[in-house]
């Protein structure tokens, strides 16, 4: 809101921190092509902390004989009951690095003649009718999907967000509108359901116009990039999961929230493309089928390090476009995916994905290798350059980490 590899190699004689050192020149899997439907997505790096070898059938084992991913077997946890638009790419190839502003006077500040810019007049405009007392101050963020305007009303701090004109001209003009309507309606329940976690207070919104105004709230992003070199602290880890943790152990009305992914299209998409084989997909499918009556949990959608701010209050959340039903863990899955270097806070991931029991673990499972699908789709373009390259790398090597711990579940069942 406030803004919000080509060739795996084996990873079993690797270390968790030991980073590919050169790319390979097959190209990946081709690019998975924007779906016409309800949920777009949008938007895994480990390796096993021990190289001896499993048993057949079984995913590598660790230290303490859990799999690669660090998730115990069926037997030894009791069971409980229970598509975006792709990111823009810089042209040199260089992996893009998406900023979100902090407090006043950080590296955001733009000078105020940004102002004066077609498309932030225009974005002004549509705010001033419905806060005809915004006064702006600084450009957060002008893009080619959304204009970010900081300001105030009277003393108070806010922030304005709107769709910008370049949006009206894409070819995922649709989505975005429909994004963003998503979004005003997430912020107006919480209005109604408070949620238990801290997030930005609604001020005002114009639906038909694509406007949100909302509370600016004092912080910084817990990262800047979406894959950050530079994990948080381990507190600061600690923090975000006990906040993603209490959003999703948190119930509101089931009519409130919308299911938010087509679990079945998505496995059958990855399919059609190649990014997933014949045994992956059988192997998703009888994961899901085993979880068709586990209930679905309320997830962020998006929580990337990025869409949580670090407030002196505790971590706040913030870009809610994608906020929904969600099998469980999804939220745990997109934090495993960007967290390549932290290996403790991986493990923790682990141990809150499979404290739920068999179900919650091969939810998490099936969540992880689509969200990894998608990353690998965002980032596995032509031209990218030598750091995007190992990135790519690191996914291709998560992915073959993900596959083996579905396969060592689903031999487990």
């Amino acid at each position: 809101m406030y803004s919000s590899a080509t060739t795996p190699t084996p990873t079993a004689t690797r270390t968790a921190l030991r980073p590919p050192t050169a790319a390979t020149g097959r190209p990946g899997p081709r690019q998975v092509p924007p779906a016409s439907r309800p949920v777009a997505p949008r938007g895994v790096e480990g390796r096993a902390a021990d190289t001896r070898v499993a048993p057949a059938g079984r995913a590598p084992l660790g230290p303490t004989g859990r799999t690669a991913l660090g998730l115990r077997g069926a037997e030894t946890v009791p069971p409980t009951p229970g598509g975006r638009i792709p990111l823009a790419r810089q042209a040199d190839g260089q992996v893009l690095r998406t900023r979100r502003p902090g407090l006043p006077g950080g590296p955001e500040r733009i000078d105020p003649s940004a102002l004066q810019t077609p498309s932030v007049r225009a974005a002004l405009a549509s705010v001033a009718r419905i806060c005809p007392a915004f006064t702006p101050r600084q450009v957060l963020r002008e893009g080619s999907r959304h204009i970010l305007v900081a300001g105030t009303i009277g003393r108070a701090p806010v922030v304005a967000k709107c769709l910008a004109p370049q949006a009206v001209r894409s070819e995922y003009f649709e989505q975005l509108v429909a994004d963003f309507h998503r979004e005003v309606a997430v912020y107006r329940a919480f209005v109604r359901h408070r949620p238990p976690v801290r997030l930005p207070r609604l001020v005002a919104a114009d639906h038909d116009r694509c406007v949100l105004v909302m509370e600016r709230v004092p912080g910084r992003p817990a990262a800047r990039e979406r894959h950050p070199v530079n994990a948080p602290t381990p507190g600061e880890v600690r923090a975000l999961l006990n906040t993603v943790r209490t959003l999703n152990l948190w119930r509101p009305p089931t009519d409130v929230f919308q299911p938010r992914m087509d679990y079945p299209l998505e496995i059958a998409r990855y399919h059609s493309v190649g990014q997933l084989t014949d045994r992956d997909a059988g192997d998703l499918r009888g994961l899901l089928h085993g979880l068709g009556h586990t209930p679905m949990q309320l997830c962020h959608g998006d929580a990337l390090l990025s869409n949580m701010l670090l407030a002196p209050s505790g971590p706040v959340l913030v870009d809610w476009e994608q906020a929904g039903w969600y099998l469980p863990g999804y939220d745990l899955a997109v934090l495993w995916s960007v967290l390549s270097g932290d290996t403790a806070a991986r493990r923790q991931i682990s141990q809150l994905a499979q404290s739920g029991g068999t179900l919650a673990r091969d939810a998490f499972l099936v969540n992880l290798v689509l969200v990894l699908m998608r990353e690998i789709r965002l980032y596995d373009v032509p031209g990218a350059g030598e750091e995007q390259r190992i990135m790519i790398r690191r996914l291709y090597d998560d992915a073959a980490l993900a596959r083996r711990a579905v396969r060592a579940a689903v031999g487990t069942r």
